[in-house]
Parts: C-alpha cells; sequence; structure tokens
C-alpha cells in the first residue's frame, strides 16, 4: 500500500512538473529562436570586431590579439532538456547552441585567454543587432563562470503559463583546436609561471575543451533518451530533487546536464533498464552517486561510459593512457559503412559539473577531475535521500521532493564574507587557471578545514559572484557584490565543544613549527595527563556558551590570513542568544546547583522515616530539570535552608518560581477507594513529610491545600504525590486499556512524569535539544501564543526534528533547529496527518494503528465542517496515543491557520537573514517583535508590576487606534526588594517572598473567565507587557445590544479588572457583526 502511494504520488508531481511540449509551445520557441537567427542574419559579413566591443572584459582577461572578422554562426541548433523534453517547471527556458565560425580565429587562438576574448566579443556583436529587435537581451554566465559569458533573450510576447521564459544563447566550436594542444599537462598561459617554469592550465584547457564537445555530447545524451519515457521521468525526478537541495545544484557541483550524463552512463553500463519505472531508475542513480561514483573515480581516475551508436571517429585526434599511464596519440580510419559497435567518451571535468566534455573515440577512458570539497556533498545528499526511501512515510515522497533542503535549514553554522571591494581577490589577476573567485572559495576552504579540523564534518564554500544585470562588457570588478557564503556542517557535539585541540607532539619539529606557523600567538606548549607534551590551542569558555567556540575559531582563523576586518565577517550562530539572557548571562547555567539541591533533596525524601509509607520514588516535572525552561530559576538568597539575612548587593526579586517535584510512596492497600480522599489522605501526607523535614534538617516548608514548598539551596520545590490508584479507578471506569480522559490529578501526574522523562533522555542524547526548544517557547511566548501552544507541545515538536530530521541530520546549532522548527509548524500537513513523536521506539503497529484511528476519529466531520475539529494539532506519543494531553482543546482551527502563518513568517525572514548580506540586529529582533496592529484590541501593562521585568525583551507603545482607558500602577506590589524590606530575621523575610506569584497568569484567567464570548484572550506567559485581543462576533440583535456589550465599554471593564496592573487599553478595530 505504501508502495502504491509512493507511485500515485510521483505521477502527480510529474503531472504538476512536466513541461507541455504542444504545438503553441513549439511555435513559441520556434518563433523566438527565429527571431534571434533574423537578428543574427542582419549582422554584415567581415565586420571587424575589435576589443572597444567589450574593453572591461579583454583587459581583466588578460587577452591579446583578439581582433577578427565577423562570420555568422557555422550552425545554429537548440539542445539542452527542450531537445531531449526533460524540462522541469517552473524554470523554463531553451538552449540554443551557436556554432562558432573557424574563420574568426587564429591557429593558436588556445593560447593567453584569446579564444575566451573573441567569444566575449562575437556575443557583443550578436547582443548589439539582438537590441534592435523587440527581445529583451542580457549577460549571464555558464555555470558561474565569468569568462564563459552566455546571452538570456527574452521574448517579446510572454506567452500564457510560461512566465520567466528565455532562450539561452551558448556558443560552441566544432574541431576548432588540436586536442593535443589542450592536454591537461600542458600550460597554455604564458603569464602563469613559478619560478620561471611554465605551470600546467588543466582548467583553463578543460574550459574551451568544453565548447569543443558540447554540441556532440548534447547529441549523445539525446539519443539515450529518445524513446525512453522513464528515462526522461527519472531525470525530471533527480532535477526537482537537485533543485530542492541549493547546496548541491550550484555551479561547482550538480546541474541538469550532468544528470543527463550520469543517467547516459548507467544506461550504457546496463545499469539500468528499459522495463524500469522512473522511481527504481531514481534510486539506482542516487545509490550509484552515494556509493560507487566518487569512489571509483578516486580509486582509478577513470570512468567509463559506453553508447551503442556510430559516429564517424577520423574527426578527432584523441588521447589514450597506455599501460605505464604516458598518453599516447589514437587516430582513426573512417569506416566506409554504418555498424553498430561500442563507442566510449572521455569525460573531461575540471569543476563538477561546470566543464563536461566528451570525446569520441574507439575504447579510451573517462577521466574525471573532481574538485576535493564536492564529492562529499554529493554522496552526502545521495545517503540521505536513500535513508528517506527506507525510513519514511510513504517512500519519503515528502522528504525527498516536496521538503526544501537549503543552505540555511541544511547547515549548522553559516559564515558571509563581505569582500566587495577587495582588491587582495584578484590581486594575481582575475583569471589565470582558475577564476580568482573559485580560487578565493579553496582558500577559505583550506583555511577553514584546518582551523575546524574535525569539529567540522563538512565545510562548503559558495561564491556566486556573477549576476544577470551585470555588464560583462565592462569588466569583472563588480563581480563581488555578493558575499562569499560557507556552510559548516557540525561533526558532533562532542568534537564541536571541545575547549583543546591538541596538535603535534613537540619532538615532531616539522609539524610543530606548521602549527605554530598557522595559529601563531594562538599555539602553546602544554602538557597533558598522559604525559604528551604537545602543541596546542586551547579556547576557554563557560559551559553554557561553548556553542560560540566554533565562531571564535572561524573568526581568528580568518582574520589571521586573510586580509579582513571583523565587519567582513558575519557569523550567523548566536544572533538569537539575547532572547535567552537574564541580565548579563544564560540562566541555564544555574542547572549545575539546581540538580545538586534535587539530589540532596531526593536523599532527605527517602530517608524520612516518621510517616506510616516511606518514599520509594523521586521524579522532576518542571522544565527546569530537563534544561528545556526558558528561564530556569536563579538562587534565591532568601530561599536557603538556614543562616543569616544576606547583604544586600543589588536588587533582589520578590518573586520565586516553585519547582514541581513528584513523589511516589511505597504500594498500600490501605488507600481510600473515593477521589476526594485520596486527595486528602495525600495532603496529610505532604504535611507530615513538611514536618520531617523541618525538624530533621530545619528546612523552611510552606503548606497549603494542594501542595507544599519547600525552601533549600536558593530554590523552592513544590511536592506533589502521585498515587497510581487514581488511574486503576479510572480504568475501571472506563472498562478497556484505554484511559477516559476526566480531571484527575493523578492522571495529569502520570502523564507529565512520562513526558519529563522521556524528554530528559533526549536532552541525554542531543545536546543542543534544550537550547533550540528554549528559542522555540520564547518564539511562540513573545507572538502571544502562550495560551494556544502549551510548553509541552513545543517540547514534542522540537523533538521531532532531532528524532526525524530528515531529510537532514539532527541540528546541531540553534538557528538551524529553530528554523526548521518553524518551517515544521508551517508545512506540516495538520488537517490531514497525525505528528507521532516516537522517542523511545517503541510504538508497535498496533499502537501504530491505534493512533490512526484516533486521529480519524477527531477528523470525522471535517467534511461537513472544517471547523468542526478536536485536536487540530494532533502530538502522539506512547504515552498519549489520543493528542489529549497537550493540544485537545488548543490551539483549535483558527488558533492553528494563525500560528502556522506567523511560522511561515518568521522562517522566510529567518532565511533571509541567514543567507543575505544583513547584519542589522533590529532584522534579528524583529523575529521576536510581533506586531500589535494585528489585534482588534490591546491591553499594555505597567512594565515595574511584572514579576519577572528583566525578561521582557521589547517593550510595546502603541500610536494608532482609541485610547479608550489609562490607568496608573499599583503600589502594593514591587517585584524587587529595596534595602528597608530587609529587616527582620530569615524567616521573617521569606515569607515576604511570593511563590508562584504571576499577575499576569491571574489577569488572563479573570478575563477568560468573564469575557470567554465576546473576545480571545492572546499573551505572553514569559514576561510580555502587552495582550492581544480578537473579538468573536457580536449579536445584532438590538442594533440596540444589550447593555455593557458595547465594545468600548467592554473593554473599559477589562481596564477595571486590571486596575493597578493595566497601563492602557487601545481599540484598533471594531468587532463584527452578526445577525
Amino acid at each position: 500500500m505504501e508502495s502504491d502511494s509512493m507511485d500515485l504520488k510521483v505521477r502527480e508531481l510529474l503531472k504538476e512538473v512536466t513541461l507541455d511540449y504542444s504545438p503553441t509551445l513549439s511555435k513559441h520557441v520556434n518563433d523566438t529562436v527565429s527571431a534571434i537567427k533574423d537578428a543574427i542574419d542582419k549582422i554584415p559579413d567581415d565586420l571587424k570586431v575589435t576589443a572597444d566591443e567589450a574593453p572591461g572584459f579583454v583587459r581583466d582577461i588578460g587577452a591579446d590579439k583578439v581582433e577578427f572578422k565577423f562570420k555568422k554562426p557555422t550552425s545554429i541548433e537548440i539542445g539542452g532538456s527542450y531537445a531531449i523534453q526533460c524540462i522541469v517547471k517552473p524554470d523554463i527556458n531553451v538552449d540554443l547552441f551557436i556554432r562558432l565560425p573557424k574563420e574568426c580565429f587564429h591557429e593558436k587562438d588556445y593560447l593567453n585567454y584569446r579564444y575566451h576574448a573573441k567569444r566575449c566579443l562575437y556575443l557583443s556583436i550578436i547582443k548589439k543587432y539582438l537590441k534592435f529587435s523587440s527581445v529583451k537581451v542580457e549577460w549571464s554566465t555558464l555555470q558561474n563562470e565569468a569568462r564563459k559569458p552566455v546571452l538570456l533573450v527574452y521574448p517579446a510576447t510572454e506567452l500564457v503559463g510560461l512566465p520567466g521564459f528565455f532562450v539561452r544563447i551558448i556558443p560552441t566550436t566544432n574541431s576548432l583546436f588540436t586536442i593535443k594542444k589542450l592536454n591537461l599537462k600542458r600550460s597554455n598561459i604564458r603569464a602563469l609561471t613559478h619560478g620561471g617554469i611554465p605551470q600546467a592550465t588543466p582548467k583553463y584547457n578543460s574550459s574551451i575543451l568544453e565548447d569543443m564537445f558540447l554540441e556532440d555530447t548534447s547529441e549523445l545524451i539525446k539519443k539515450t533518451f529518445l524513446g525512453w519515457k522513464e528515462l526522461g521521468e527519472a531525470s525530471i525526478l533527480l532535477k526537482v530533487w537537485a533543485r530542492q537541495r541549493s547546496s548541491i545544484y550550484v555551479h561547482d557541483c550538480l546541474n541538469g546536464f550532468l544528470i543527463s550524463v550520469i543517467l547516459s552512463y548507467l544506461a550504457s553500463q546496463n545499469k539500468i533498464a528499459n522495463s524500469m519505472r522512473a522511481m527504481q531508475i531514481f534510486r539506482v542513480t542516487l545509490n550509484f552517486i552515494g556509493r560507487y561514483l566518487f569512489n571509483e573515480i578516486r580509486k582509478t581516475n577513470f570512468f567509463h561510459l559506453r553508447c551503442c551508436t556510430w559516429s564517424p571517429l577520423q574527426k578527432y585526434g584523441t588521447m589514450d593512457s597506455t599501460s605505464d599511464g604516458k598518453a599516447r596519440r589514437v587516430y582513426h580510419r573512417r569506416k566506409g559503412f554504418h555498424i553498430k559497435k561500442l563507442f566510449q567518451l572521455l569525460f573531461v571535468i575540471h569543476q563538477l559539473p561546470s566543464i563536461c566534455h566528451f570525446v569520441y573515440q574507439g575504447l579510451v577512458s573517462f577521466r574525471y577531475y573532481l574538485p576535493g570539497h564536492c564529492g562529499p556533498y554529493l554522496q552526502d545528499e545521495a545517503t540521505l535521500t536513500l535513508k528517506c526511501i527506507e525510513k519514511c512515510r510513504d517512500g519519503g515522497f515528502e522528504e525527498i521532493f516536496m521538503t526544501k533542503v537549503d543552505s540555511a535549514a541544511k547547515y549548522d553554522y553559516c559564515i558571509r564574507l563581505d569582500l566587495k571591494g577587495k582588491s587582495e581577490v584578484h590581486a594575481s589577476g582575475f583569471c589565470l587557471d582558475d577564476e580568482c573567485w573559485r580560487l578565493y572559495e579553496q582558500k577559505v576552504h583550506s583555511l577553514l578545514n584546518q582551523g575546524l579540523n574535525n569539529r567540522a564534518k563538512l565545510i562548503r564554500v559558495i561564491w556566486r559572484n556573477t549576476l544577470s544585470e551585470c555588464s560583462i562588457e565592462n569588466g569583472f570588478s563588480i563581480l563581488d557584490r555578493e558575499p562569499l557564503l560557507v556552510g559548516v556542517s557540525v561533526n558532533s557535539m562532542e568534537n564541536a565543544f571541545r575547549v583543546v585541540d591538541i596538535g603535534p607532539n613537540a619532538e615532531n619539529k616539522q609539524e610543530a613549527l606548521k602549527f605554530r606557523k598557522f595559529w601563531g600567538e594562538k599555539a602553546e606548549l602544554r602538557r597533558f595527563k598522559d604525559g604528551t607534551i604537545a602543541e596546542s590551542t586551547v579556547w576557554e569558555s563557560e559551559h553554557w556558551n561553548r556553542h560560540l567556540i566554533l565562531k571564535r575559531i572561524a573568526e581568528y582563523v580568518l582574520l589571521r590570513h586573510l586580509s579582513l576586518s571583523k565587519e567582513n565577517i558575519v557569523h550567523i550562530l548566536d544572533q538569537l542568544d539575547f532572547s535567552l539572557l537574564h541580565g548579563v548571562r544564560d540562566p541555564i547555567s544555574f542547572s549545575g546547583s539546581l540538580l545538586k539541591a534535587l539530589e540532596v533533596l531526593s536523599k532527605r525524601l527517602r530517608l524520612i522515616q516518621d510517616i506510616p509509607l516511606k518514599v520509594s520514588s523521586v521524579q522532576p516535572l518542571d522544565p527546569a530539570f530537563r534544561f528545556t525552561s526558558v528561564f530556569p530559576p536563579e538562587p534565591h538568597p532568601l530561599a536557603i535552608d538556614k543562616g543569616d539575612v544576606p547583604r544586600l548587593q543589588k536588587l533582589m526579586p520578590s518573586c520565586i518560581q516553585p519547582l514541581e517535584v513528584m513523589i511516589q510512596l511505597e504500594g498500600s492497600g490501605n488507600w481510600p477507594m473515593d477521589d476526594i480522599a485520596i486527595e486528602k489522605t495525600k495532603t496529610a501526607f505532604l504535611l507530615k513529610i513538611g514536618e520531617s523535614l523541618q525538624n530533621s534538617w530545619g528546612m523552611t516548608c510552606t503548606a497549603t491545600e494542594d501542595d507544599v514548598d519547600v525552601f533549600m539551596s536558593g530554590y523552592v520545590f513544590r511536592l506533589k504525590i502521585w498515587h497510581e490508584r487514581g488511574l486503576s479507578l479510572l480504568k475501571r471506569e472506563d472498562g478497556s486499556d484505554q484511559f477516559k480522559w476526566v480531571s484527575s490529578i493523578d492522571k495529569e501526574l502520570f502523564v507529565r512524569s512520562q513526558h519529563s522523562s522521556m524528554i530528559n533522555g533526549l536532552q541525554g542524547r542531543y545536546p543542543l535539544y534544550g537550547p533550540v526548544v528554549r528559542i522555540a517557547k520564547r518564539w511562540v511566548a513573545s507572538h502571544l501564543f502562550s495560551s494556544c501552544l502549551g510548553e509541552e507541545a513545543v517540547e514534542l515538536l522540537v523533538a521531532h526534528l532531532f528524532l526525524k530530521p530528515l531529510p537532514f541530520n539532527a541540528p546541531c546549532s540553534r538557528i538551524t533547529g529553530f528554523l526548521r522548527f518553524l518551517r515544521l509548524l508551517s508545512e506540516y500537513d495538520w488537517t490531514f496527518s497525525a505528528l507521532v513523536v516516537d522517542i523511545n521506539e517503541d510504538l508497535s503497529p498496533k499502537d501504530e494503528k491505534e493512533i490512526s484511528n484516533n486521529f480519524m476519529l477527531t477528523r470525522k466531520g471535517y467534511e461537513e465542517n472544517k471547523q468542526n475539529i478536536s485536536a487540530a494539532m494532533f502530538l502522539a506519543t506512547a504515552y498519549d496515543k489520543a493528542s489529549e494531553a497537550w493540544t485537545r482543546f488548543s490551539p483549535n482551527v483558527s488558533e492553528l491557520k494563525r500560528l502556522v502563518a506567523y511560522a511561515r513568517s518568521s522562517a522566510n525572514l529567518l532565511n533571509k537573514l541567514i543567507l543575505q548580506d544583513q547584519i542589522d540586529s533590529y532584522k534579528w529582533e524583529c523575529l521576536l517583535r510581533t506586531p500589535l496592529n494585528n489585534y482588534d484590541a490591546v491591553i499594555l501593562l505597567h512594565r515595574d508590576r511584572l514579576p519577572y521585568p528583566q525578561r521582557l525583551l521589547f517593550p510595546s507603545e502603541l500610536n494608532q487606534g482609541k485610547h479608550v482607558a489609562r490607568g496608573n500602577a499599583s503600589k502594593v506590589f514591587q517585584p524587587f526588594m529595596s534595602p528597608v524590606d530587609f529587616k527582620g530575621s530569615l524567616e521573617e523575610l521569606k515569607n515576604k517572598l511570593l511563590v508562584n506569584f504571576d499577575p499576569l497568569r491571574f489577569f488572563v484567567g479573570d478575563l477568560e473567565k468573564e469575557f470567554s464570548n465576546m473576545f480571545k484572550v492572546w499573551y505572553d506567559s514569559l514576561g510580555g507587557d502587552a495582550i492581544g485581543i480578537t473579538w468573536d462576533r457580536f449579536s445584532s440583535k438590538k442594533r440596540g445590544r444589550e447593555e455593557g456589550e458595547d465594545p468600548v465599554d467592554v473593554l473599559k471593564s477589562v481596564g477595571q479588572f486590571g486596575k493597578g496592573f493595566v497601563r492602557s487599553v487601545y481599540s484598533l478595530k471594531s468587532p463584527r457583526l452578526m445577525n
């Protein structure tokens, strides 16, 4: 069934992206090509062409002797994906091969960039004459190679359904130069020497060879694809897959042409057969890329491509290799008859896949010049995709074809280098064997690879330096506008957060010297515990900010070895850390003392002897214990066991958060059977426990009807007793294995304990899980969604990113994890899919079927009424298969719709901030600034009456709408204790502490109770000073509605409810009327 679902989705995808090669389209393409041909025909023969047509290009490329007389192209033919009908929407363009005439070139024009200069000048003349026609013409480049410009021609009239269609004019040549002159070991740039010795120019030579064999290569691909529908469909699927992965579908890695080449090779080797379906070919191709392609090339340097076709071979003299590795000339005599014969291709690539060349010959090999850093990216993506097919639902269709795997979401750490105007980039010239931008990419890659060492799994360096709007004629100096982007995939958190890097042993003088030369003053000689004396670098850092070690290393290396300033380097790593700070440090740094205090409390609870039933287990419930609380409490000087009154060093908070801890007593058959009696018995036990703690260890305990608070080591622990009989009573009432959901303290405690235990285990496996959850919670609260999405729901959503990361690896940075969280919220199909979070991987097929059935029950009424859905966000776990614990009532359909819209907007903004040249901190703050004009009314609170004012991110102000109420701040409550308050004993001061006091929570509760049928309340539970209101539809009975239902009067009443706490109330929009 899963296979059938995958096939169905693939067929629908192919229908969606495959171009309809209708007569209308053919006419449109032919008309555009005819317009180009007509413009070229108007160019007079023997027109003298000089460097003045593109002076900047000729100057910067360093060419000489470039004048020639214009001759019309030898041929003009359509090629590329259009020729084999494998274009993938929405990017629709046609490649037009214009063969340059031999008469325009001299025998030695392969030297010193003369060919490239004449190629550009030839296009410049065509461009000039095309401007006289009705088409629009722009410059572009072939695979981001500035020395290989092409022309983009947009037709005068746009065909409906083909937005942005253009024809790409690509110059080609045929037998222009002798092949041996372009041997990859030969030097063809006289200025390129080292110590007076000419240097080989393999990439330069390959750049010319590409043009010489482009037409023949395309013809071969065309013959392979001809009449093979499934091969064409596989090509389309591979292009869709690649386009979703922007880090590989780029100038130095993968493109549609190379995809066609690889498919042709697999067909020639009988790796794929005519009987295969498109998805089977797709899988075989990925398996080849991921497991064999690069391994074979590295081992043998050869890649054999066969084609069962006949072609006259005497056209080319080609190079072959003898057994001793020396090149020898191979000549072919023309046969006087046509036969089917096995041929192979020589495929020379200097930069995968931008430069691809084929040479026909009888039995030669395919030499593959692979960039050192490109293979791992393709292998990584292919391997991850194969995992998607094996492990994901429906064969991984969503993950493979529908999920955007761009650099922002894929890489854990990104760096942008602003190199605009940096003459050091082209100090040796814009183009020698390779272009200066590619050389700079390699230099940056090499430095970071050496600096980060095994901290990084992959380092991707991309500089998209050519733009369509640039004028190639004016030279290359403007091609540094775009920033250079570096993406780093972390190897492991243990390596990434390592403080000390150990270098070579001190006895290895040569390696030690290299180490010191690279690291400079950062290198130091150290003796380690095992007695080893070695060079090392140390990156001292507090535990809570060790994620910045990567940034410090990269910045140090780049500043030391490149002529850059800090302003030129933008690290995308810590821009959102400000949202988690409490003052100047992250409160998570106090987690160590919190866990120690819990350990001591647990031991003391188990040691209590004077209660009828001993404490058998102690389990923390609060998010602070599992490192997912946005603001875990800091130790409070007054919340101590005993001692003297502390000296006041600074303002001290008057509020303190209690941390809930669940305890379980020994089993007994003497518990009462009634729910109320059980709760009363628990209260009696708690009082006795508090008394024992006070008597035995002098701990301060305060009791209420429901719980006991214990003051210890700067924290307040709130004790709760869980008794399993509450669950067994529910089971008997329901008569089945599934709990009937009723209000039960035991049921709630059980679910919370299960959740806490699972999340705590997950945090142990993924150290970065906690920081990502904290930022996600901060975002949810800052956009006033605290009443819609609970903390536990956020934890499960983020857990899904780590447990089911495909098509990515699990995130290893805060920003990457946060971006994926936003995309999960905005892109997941909440209406028709349940999100199953299997933390311990213990869900059986029976459990999964039960979850599916429960989900379908919640969607029964969808067809009749789209609002008639319970659990709009269905989150299923092993302890909650019906999504009743955290999302049963909220978010509802309308709340989820709003949440999705906010997540989509934030994800788009974050994506731009990562990838584009944006360093303004305000833009990053906008991720957590919610627009108050999206609400019908807004309540502003007194900031100095919030329990934790320092948690407020951005003070809220409004200068629009109708100001309907204003209030003064109450003097009864102050969030901080002043020196005047520090009078009396320690116990008296403890009594002044407000435990679990949150006026915002109480105020919102009152509003929801009093005005539940009038408006929806939106608020920030983490310290916001604004509350949003959206009206429910008002009844229009009276045009006079009942007294008190007037919106302005309602808002005034709201102000009265919050007297002393509410600063202002604004009305922005009137409610919609409903008959």
